[in-house]
């Protein structure tokens, strides 16, 4: 897996920009779920001015593996509060500092996972995913972005099998002012993938967003076909003339689907190598801290997370802003 999203610039904004105004507001917000669950698991944990001792480490431990941070990784913080209350850094029932350890400690995990990068224009970003992940509405969020950068955008409608897909994106595409190429339904998506590069390249666009069709991970003739589209992808780029152009598999998880997102990217990775993940859905649901484990646990790039409806409900992932807003 890749540890980049092909060799550009950093892609996340500083966690004292994220802290800095509406962007942390949207995070905390979409984080909201997740946080309540948490902080009302914690604060039972350690309520009446308990003391810290190992039943109650096998609670919290229990307390993150629930909210969907991993097992490995839920075991790693554990051990870790467990060395700083034998040091006497942690006193008896005290919440508070037990939480800024948590935001420390979750911080220096994710730091310490692959990064996410921003590739340079022109790019080719290929949304991949299950059946109502959210590629569609994520796909837009990511064009929204692009836009506000100046880019220009065209949307491809890899999805043959359903004419709402198309449809869907189709009015997308109305809102935000951008092109979509489509066939009929019923088509093959390899070509009309070849062809919107084609498209693309001659109408000088610098960022081609596919949304291709959602596929169970468990349907090994669909997820051949996503290798295809894929390989037909990189050889069309590549024939694009003085253009280096990148491709980028991006994964787009629904939040809401727990342990099961780690199962569906260790899928897909064997289909086509994927470069980062757009955790969607975070906003409506409380296993936020399933982005700790897909990070952590399959060193995988979270790129950003999906905090709303709207197109502006987009957040890139840093690792600090995030572990505050999980916690805090």
């Amino acid at each position: 897996m890749s540890a980049d999203f092909g060799g550009g610039t950093a892609l996340q904004a500083s966690g004292d920009e994220l802290r800095s105004g509406g962007l942390w507001n949207r995070l905390r917000r979409g984080l909201g779920r997740t946080r309540k669950g948490l902080s009302g698991r914690i604060g039972a944990v350690l309520g009446n001015d308990q003391r810290i001792d190992e039943g109650v480490l096998e609670q919290l431990e229990e307390t993150l593996i629930e909210a969907d941070l991993g097992v490995e990784t839920s075991l790693e913080l554990v051990e870790r509060l467990r060395s700083a209350v034998r040091s006497g850094s942690v006193a008896r029932g005290d919440e508070v500092g037990l939480r800024q350890l948590l935001v420390d400690e979750v911080a220096v995990l994710l730091l310490d996972a692959p990064r996410a990068e921003w590739p340079p224009p022109p790019r080719i970003t290929l949304m991949v995913g299950v059946n109502g992940s959210g590629k569609t509405t994520s796909a837009a969020k990511l064009a929204h972005a692009s836009l506000a950068r100046g880019e220009r955008v065209l949307f491809a409608a890899a999805d043959t099998f359903r004419a709402a897909a198309a449809e869907q994106l189709q009015v997308w595409g109305e809102r935000l002012g951008v092109e979509v190429v489509r066939r009929p339904p019923g088509g093959d998506p390899a070509a009309l993938v070849f062809d919107a590069v084609q498209a693309a390249r001659a109408r000088g666009v610098n960022h081609l967003i596919v949304d291709t069709a959602g596929r169970l991970h468990t349907r090994g003739q669909l997820m051949d076909e996503l290798a295809k589209v894929h390989r037909v992808a990189r050889r069309a780029s590549a024939e694009a003339e003085g253009r280096s152009w990148r491709v980028s598999n991006l994964l787009v998880v629904d939040a809401g689907t727990g342990h099961n997102a780690l199962v569906q990217a260790r899928e897909f990775g064997a289909a086509a190598p994927l470069d980062a993940v757009f955790l969607a859905k975070i906003d409506g649901t409380a296993k936020g801290g399933m982005a700790v484990a897909i990070a952590r646990d399959l060193r995988l790039p979270v790129a950003w997370l999906g905090v709303g409806e709207a197109v502006e409900d987009m957040v890139d992932f840093d690792p600090r802003s995030f572990a505050a807003a999980l916690f805090g």
